[in-house]
């Protein structure tokens, strides 16, 4: 699949040597050297954005809420030479999806994008099919669920909750660890404890309360078929 990405990088040198190696994967990519220019691009979201935090005008905090406050699903990569723990624990709780420390390989973000684009956005060759369990019907490709005993009413999940409820009915009678949902839904470098998958499933219980959702004490969480 052809993605585009903005780099907003004030470097030019290695923008320039990013740009190359991602449009080597057959990606468009869009250049932003400063964070003003960044903002007026918010309106035409990217697939992906890789997102320098240092920059001249706007910096990257601030860039990172108005894509959440516009387009939430959008992945982004926080890249920074700051300080790395700082920062890292910053952006995640601000949103972002993944974090590079300066310096780094530019082969490391093109493996980092990659795996972040193919859980965003999957194969383009894979059909999506609706899911329909307990007279809900879940559709991976619009990212909603509507419960067919309430006249077909949309559920109001937040993306968290319905990020898990893909990979457990994806993964349908599987036990999956709290581990396993901590990586494939807040991603490898979440720092937050495992109690926000708790949460979680919490609220997805009670918004979907027909939902068998087994807890494994002591494991994890599995989606029972009945």
């Amino acid at each position: 699949m052809s993605y585009t990405v903005y780099l907003v990088e004030d470097e030019q040198n290695l923008s320039e040597v990013l740009k190359a190696y991602m449009e080597k994967e057959g990606w468009t990519v869009e250049i932003y050297d400063n964070g003003d220019d960044a903002i007026a691009a918010i309106d035409k979201p990217p697939h992906l954005w890789v997102l320098d935090i240092m920059l001249p005008g706007t910096d990257g905090y601030q860039i990172l809420k108005g894509i959440r406050e516009k387009e939430g699903e959008v992945p982004v990569i926080f890249i920074s030479a700051r300080d790395q723990d700082l920062d890292r624990v910053l952006g995640l709780e601000m949103g972002s999806d993944d974090y590079l420390a300066k310096p780094f390989l530019p082969q490391e973000l093109i493996i980092r994008a990659k795996k972040l684009l193919s859980r965003v956005y999957g194969s383009q060759v894979q059909e999506v099919k609706k899911r329909e369990l307990n007279d809900y019907v879940i559709d991976p490709e619009a990212r909603t669920v509507t419960d067919r005993l309430d006249n077909n009413e949309v559920i109001d999940l937040t993306t968290k909750e319905m990020d898990l409820i893909l990979l457990l009915t994806e993964e349908l009678g599987k036990a999956l660890s709290r581990e396993d949902i901590i990586e494939q839904v807040w991603g490898e470098n979440y720092f937050g404890s495992e109690r926000a998958v708790d949460d979680v499933v919490r609220r997805v219980r009670k918004k979907m309360d027909r939902i068998h959702l087994e807890t494994l004490y002591g494991y994890g969480y599995r989606v029972l078929s009945s």
